[in-house]
């Protein structure tokens, strides 16, 4: 792309699952809906195995569906902008880099399965009314994600059906004429209670801050679950998510004048065009088959299809406007489109086996992925025209004709992948995990005019030791090699050779209050060669160079129930990142980060819940050249909201964001930026059976 840069397990009567427990009889999670939680008990993101978030020797962090729907974070933006060691780049209003301990997360995962990334970000707005919880992987994760990305891996746990009947819906407006519809049902299909299913539905519209941008999205997700017997279990699901996009930035606000000085505009200024649009379309299918084996062995095989399409007309200002008149911005206009189409088989087995009088769990399986990528581009006519400043411009540019010339991309990346892992228990205190990946990926094709052949090939070990202190607190420390395949292109369009390298990390975790709290720290050191960071721009394509870069630094993460009725997610990070002069590069990721969310009932007014959340990160800034420097300067901002339960079916809630007005830019990631939303807020009425 050419841009500017919980199963239950078999039943014997109808509605014998208590409505909240909901337990898998082949590794099926258990789910945080209704339960009210700020963490969960257990999780297999790390490793596939079925371990506490205590006994997993990385840091992870659990976005759980009742801290989304108590600060209405309804798109993963917001969902990973309040997680602990996570910065979201909103490079443009509809495009988004994320990053963690100084790098890139480029591992997305859905219930466990990795989706490979065709390019380093997201496009669109990634709904998140279907998933029962979001799990943040922090570190290299070779294990579960067929390449070690030593930021993060961020795993999709989706909603599953439940066997007894629920049902919810809610209705929200907010700021800038923002509407917003959600509604989930569920339950058994048939009378023996063997067969259940579970619709989602939302759809949201409105206006925006910035002027001319108006979005809007539709979200749909079905699954069906059948007990095909005593032991096996089969899964049907599909997602369909469409986001119609008007007027939204193709790049961004230039972030400084020709005499070198930062510019300034107004929070809602605009380079978007009044025709400009970005439709986007995601649909996901799957098929799961889970059978268990015995009392110790599982068997899980998903196979899953996805296509994403992309319908663009978009407006791209470029050039250095002069500080005394506003001019030097000229026009780039062009008509986008593409498909991406992939296709994913994952099959493995957990279980226990006894060696040397001890009892030890195993994982091991194989995967295949195929992603295949078609875009072209239209560029329109009249490139190169001269702007109006665009302090107060409307966006009236006439549209032209896309047929000044085309380009575009056609390729193809296949990645096979195996994989073991086994969790030995030493001694009573002390568990060693130990696995290894082996992956060979493989791309074929031609990117703008330049070949895009390329295998590589890596086997990625892992290895990590945990300690327990006592029976709620353990040590731990973890190896693992890092291979990532990237897609990125240099100046000449070449795609960039793989990231390699290994990354450490040593930490303490306990579980408090009946397993209700968890908290960690952790130090780490990761070494990354070659790794792609923007060095500039051809026209509208964005090219890199592979630079050497160590990241090290420390965090804590605390979640879960502090008292009763008292919730709270927080972390603190801090980082370095040098080169290979023992320089600071990636100077735009911020070295600090706080982030809290917390939520209180009152115990003298049990109908009311109160909370706030409040986010800082250090500043940062980005070297243009020619001694011309543009800084973010540290800053916070502050969400509160307010619940009132009516009925024990139907509530009413408040959420306020961005108390104090704060402006800031929302990312130093490209030479281009835009201003974050000013206060805002939404009233919404909710009711469940």
């Amino acid at each position: 792309m050419a841009f500017a840069d919980d199963a239950p397990g078999t039943k014997t009567a109808k509605g014998e699952l208590p409505e909240v427990v909901v337990t898998g009889v082949a590794g099926n999670e258990p789910s945080t809906e209704k339960t009210g939680s700020y963490t969960t008990r257990k999780s297999n993101s790390a490793t596939k195995l079925d371990l506490s978030l205590r006994e997993t020797p990385q840091s992870v962090s659990v976005v759980t569906r009742a801290r989304m729907d108590d600060f209405k974070q309804v798109n993963i933006n917001d969902v990973l902008a309040n997680t602990t060691g996570v910065s979201v780049e909103k490079v443009e209003t509809d495009r988004t880099y994320y990053m963690a301990r100084g790098f890139d997360i480029t591992n997305f995962q859905y219930d466990g399965v990795g989706m490979p990334f065709t390019s380093g970000n997201v496009a669109g707005d990634i709904d998140t009314a279907i998933y029962d919880r979001i799990d943040i992987v922090r570190g290299a994760n070779g294990l579960m994600s067929a390449t070690g990305n030593p930021s993060a891996t961020v795993n999709f746990v989706r909603k599953r059906p439940t066997y007894q009947f629920q049902a919810s819906a809610g209705l929200t407006v907010g700021s800038w004429n923002t509407r917003r519809i959600d509604a989930d049902v569920s339950g058994a299909l048939n009378a023996a209670g063997t067969v259940a299913g579970s619709i989602v539905v939302a759809k949201q519209a409105g206006d925006s801050y910035l002027d001319r941008y108006s979005p809007e999205k539709t979200v749909i997700y079905g699954v069906i679950e059948a007990n095909l017997g005593e032991s096996t279990l089969l899964t049907l699901g599909h997602s369909h998510q469409k986001s119609d996009a008007k007027g939204g930035m193709w790049g961004a606000l230039p972030l400084y004048y020709t005499d070198g000085s930062p510019t300034n505009y107004r929070t809602s200024t605009s380079t978007a065009a009044d025709w400009s649009h970005w439709i986007t379309q995601d649909d996901r299918s799957f098929i799961e088959l889970s059978h268990q084996l015995n009392t110790d062995w599982q068997l899980k095989s998903v196979l899953s299809y996805n296509k994403s399409t992309a319908d663009s007309k978009l407006f791209y200002a470029y050039g250095t406007p002069d500080r005394k008149t506003g001019l030097g911005l000229y026009s780039y206009p062009s008509l986008y489109n593409d498909t991406n189409i992939q296709t994913l088989f994952d099959l493995y087995a957990t279980g226990k086996f006894t060696l040397a009088g001890r009892q030890h769990d195993v994982s091991f399986g194989v995967n295949w992925s195929k992603s295949k990528l078609d875009d072209i581009s239209h560029y329109g006519v009249g490139i190169g025209t001269p702007l109006p400043d665009i302090s107060n411009w409307t966006g009236n540019y006439p549209q032209p004709a896309f047929n000044a010339f085309t380009d575009g991309s056609a390729y193809e990346d296949t990645r096979k992948t195996v994989f073991a892992a086994s969790r030995f228990n030493l001694a009573d205190q002390v568990k060693l995990i130990a696995g290894v990946n082996l992956t060979k990926a493989d791309t074929t094709g031609t990117s703008y005019g330049v070949s895009s052949q390329k295998s590589a090939r890596n086997t990625t070990p892992y290895l990590g030791v945990v300690y327990d202190l006592a029976p709620n607190a353990s040590v731990y420390a973890s190896h693992t090699e890092i291979f990532n395949p990237q897609s990125e292109v240099d100046v000449n369009g070449r795609t960039l050779d793989p990231v390699k390298g290994k990354g450490d990390e040593l930490g303490v975790k306990t579980e408090l209050f009946d397993r209700k709290l968890n908290l960690s720290a952790a130090v780490f050191k990761i070494q990354q060669n070659n790794a792609a960071e923007q060095a500039g721009i051809n026209g509208t394509k964005t090219y890199y160079k592979g630079i050497d870069a160590q990241s090290q630094g420390f965090e804590f993460d605390a979640s879960g129930e502090l008292a009763k009725g008292w919730n709270l997610s927080a972390g603190y990070t801090q980082i370095s990142i040098k080169g290979s002069n023992d320089k600071d590069v990636k100077t735009y990721v911020p070295r600090k980060l706080f982030r809290l969310s917390t939520t209180y009932q009152l115990p003298f007014l049990p109908q009311l819940k109160v909370g706030g959340s409040l986010n800082w990160q250090a500043d940062t800034f980005r070297d243009e050249g020619s001694g011309i420097i543009i800084r973010q300067a540290g800053y916070a901002t502050m969400n509160l909201l307010a619940r009132y339960d009516v009925t024990q079916n139907f509530n009413i809630s408040a959420n306020l964001n961005n108390v104090s007005n704060q402006k800031y830019l929302t990312s130093l990631y490209w030479s281009q930026a835009y201003y974050a939303a000013p206060r805002n807020g939404s009233i919404a009425i909710n009711w469940k059976y």
